[in-house]
């Protein structure tokens, strides 16, 4: 045990949490029970990287102290995720429309097409590729979502959790697709959060501006894509950040650990680096073990090949690639990437272009082709 080390480790831990909207007092002591911890494990169990685990348990100590003070105010304020109560004037008629749409007689998948298509404005192209299932497959599901409602009639509000997902996904093609509902999908969200107060809802709203926050890095004045790594984060809208940041601390110390609060808190980790050397990689691909936990999304674990290539080295990335299906949208990006991490650059280049053969857009397409071609005269 280096208890040197672990002095050493206390302020950049502090600093950590305090970044991550913890006051220096709270901040203090969690370290603090985080240090107990360390000299209790660390003996027989040493950590791979030591500032990593003593952020990530100082940060559940943390949660644990919100937690225990305000142990009262989340028993009384704790909702199901269960349909609300009916739409008042704080709402518009949008919002109303996306719960009539997420009918009761409906399954979730079916409600959730039927709102993209009528209400979200998506093309049943767009709803297919969100759902990875060919677009005859999903006309024939909103035919029969359509005939459904019309037998039952729009009489009755659907569930929470059905809106929230079409937030997400009208967001998601907002966000990377070709029609701009980002900012309606952040505005619907926000009513949302103001009629039902559920930490998954807030996780979401979280999720949502900490993505948007990034928006005016995301690309050049030409249209072409920066990705993560490389974009000028001073652009970056600070004020978004922190709203998000403090909105998903309060989510989390509810307990009640949902898919959307996961994606946020990854989210989160990238906003809270100031460069991208600086990225917790360890913490994300912890963050990726519990929403996979929560969802089992294939979607997720190639995301998460991708971040533990970054926390434990490329060939650990490239393995749990192996174990996903290659036929996965971005599959063969994400192995370019982490093969040219590995030095293997021709297989890496003749990944990116069968990657951008793949692509779905013409800015994706275009960086995958100028990856493939730097390494091609690289060579």
């Amino acid at each position: 045990m280096d208890e040197d080390l672990l002095r050493s480790l206390v302020p950049e831990v502090i600093g950590a949490l305090v970044r991550r909207g913890a006051d220096f007092a709270a901040a203090e002591d969690a370290v603090q029970e985080g240090l107990v911890e360390a000299l209790r494990t660390w003996p027989d169990q040493p950590p791979r990287d030591p500032k990593a685990w003593l952020v990530t348990v100082a940060w559940r100590k943390f949660l644990d102290l919100v937690r225990a003070s305000d142990a009262r105010r989340r028993r009384e304020e704790h909702t199901a995720l269960e349909p609300p109560a009916p739409l008042g004037s704080a709402t518009d008629d949008t919002l109303e429309l996306y719960f009539l749409c997420a009918h009761p007689a409906l399954t979730p998948a079916s409600a959730v097409a039927l709102t993209l298509r009528a209400v979200g404005g998506l093309t049943t192209r767009q709803i297919a590729a969100a759902y990875l299932v060919p677009e005859a497959t999903m006309a024939q599901r909103i035919s029969r979502a359509k005939r459904t409602v019309a037998k039952h009639g729009l009489d009755q509000q659907g569930g929470l959790a059905t809106v929230c997902r079409v937030l997400y996904l009208i967001f998601n093609e907002g966000y990377s697709g070709d029609v701009d509902l980002a900012t309606e999908a952040i505005r619907l969200t926000r009513q949302l959060r103001r009629l039902a107060p559920h930490p998954e809802v807030a996780g979401l709203l979280a999720l949502m501006l900490l993505h948007h926050a990034r928006r005016a890095a995301r690309s050049t004045a030409s249209g072409a894509l920066v990705p993560l790594a490389e974009q000028d984060r001073s652009a970056w809208d600070t004020a978004l950040i922190i709203e998000a940041i403090e909105m998903l601390q309060a989510a989390l110390a509810r307990d009640a650990l949902g898919e959307y609060q996961a994606q946020a808190a990854i989210a989160a980790l990238h906003a809270d680096a100031h460069q991208a050397e600086e990225t917790d990689w360890v913490q994300i691909v912890q963050w990726y073990d519990e929403l996979i936990a929560l969802t089992d999304s294939p979607v997720h674990r190639l995301n998460r090949a991708v971040a533990v290539g970054q926390a434990d080295g490329p060939q650990a990335g490239l393995a749990a690639l192996a174990e996903l299906d290659a036929s996965l949208p971005r599959y063969a990006a994400a192995s370019a990437y982490l093969h040219e991490a590995a030095g293997e650059e021709q297989i890496a280049a003749r990944l990116y272009r069968e990657a951008a053969d793949l692509a779905t857009s013409v800015p994706e397409r275009d960086h995958l082709l100028q990856q493939a071609a730097r390494l091609n005269t690289c060579r």
